[in-house]
């Protein structure tokens, strides 16, 4: 695959999150770390760790002071199996950790597909929603439009409960790279400004090992001309253990070499459970660069 690069993508544009702003894209700008929270029983690698308000603050202030840009909060589990939350549920893990974390001094982030929980984490403070769904659903467009909260569009082929949908054959980067591209432009017409805007591959989700290894390669070629921020969240995912052999709680060097790989590729943001360990690497490989 030859991957294009526009010199106009490497230059660096204004990320609106919320209440925040970063530089991202140019050619010395410093990768962004999203700190992963979960607030919920059943996430892969954490469930159960942090189900009280005092426990995930205490993670998000610790998370904060190892470097984390941001804090992603995930109140339901999108792992393959996992049973589905009820929106009432779902809020009521999510809702009192934004409120508790809105004067952390970063942008707090709520991972959520359902548009009711969305306008409800933003009316909590929530700076940033992450839609693994895409934001294919028009009311989750509607309940985002209107403000500056930093919108982060992930592929998948299913939706919902069947995110993990089996990925067709076919051209997988192409794939991606088209979806984006249709999303953006959807999210446009619907009057949402290109810079609250960030796109994630979705690596996992119903992808296989090596169509997720070839989007790790190719993050230059799918965010090619589309001038916003690419997000990468690998972190201690099954893709790291099938290629290393190694159960989910001894994947930090592969998810650092995941991390780093996907920066040396064009991702101006990676999603992290090891914050300190994952800043610390990317410090070293930006003083090189």
């Amino acid at each position: 695959m030859v991957v294009m690069v526009d010199h106009m993508d490497m230059q660096e544009h204004l990320w609106q999150v919320g209440r925040f702003r970063f530089r991202v894209g140019g050619p010395r700008s410093r990768t962004l770390v999203a700190g992963i929270l979960n607030v919920n029983p059943d996430s892969f690698s954490d469930g159960g760790c942090f189900d009280t308000v005092a426990k995930a603050v205490a993670r998000a202030e610790a998370m904060i002071a190892e470097g984390a840009d941001i804090i992603e909060i995930g109140g339901e589990s999108t792992r393959p199996g996992a049973a589905p939350v009820p929106s009432e549920v779902e809020q009521r893990r999510i809702l009192p950790v934004i409120a508790a974390l809105h004067d952390c001094g970063v942008p707090i982030a709520a991972d959520t597909f359902k548009p009711d929980v969305m306008r409800a984490a933003l009316d909590a403070g929530a700076d940033m929603i992450n839609d693994v769904s895409g934001f294919r659903n028009p009311e989750s467009i509607q309940a985002v439009r209107e403000g500056e909260s930093g919108l982060c569009i992930m592929h998948a082929f299913g939706i919902a409960d069947q995110l993990h949908a089996p990925s067709p054959e076919g051209n997988i980067t192409n794939e991606v790279r088209e979806f984006f591209y249709q999303r953006v432009r959807a999210m446009e017409q619907e009057g949402i400004a290109r810079n609250r805007l960030c796109i994630d591959p979705g690596y996992g989700f119903g992808k296989t090992v090596a169509q997720n290894l070839a989007l790790l390669s190719s993050i230059h070629y799918i965010k090619y001309d589309l001038h916003v921020p690419l997000l990468a969240g690998l972190s201690r995912k099954s893709l790291l253990g099938e290629i290393t052999g190694k159960p989910v709680h001894e994947r930090l060097a592969a998810s650092i070499a995941a991390a780093l790989t996907a920066t040396a590729r064009g991702a101006s943001i990676v999603r992290v459970h090891d914050v300190a360990e994952t800043v610390d690497a990317l410090k070293v490989w930006q003083a090189a660069a």
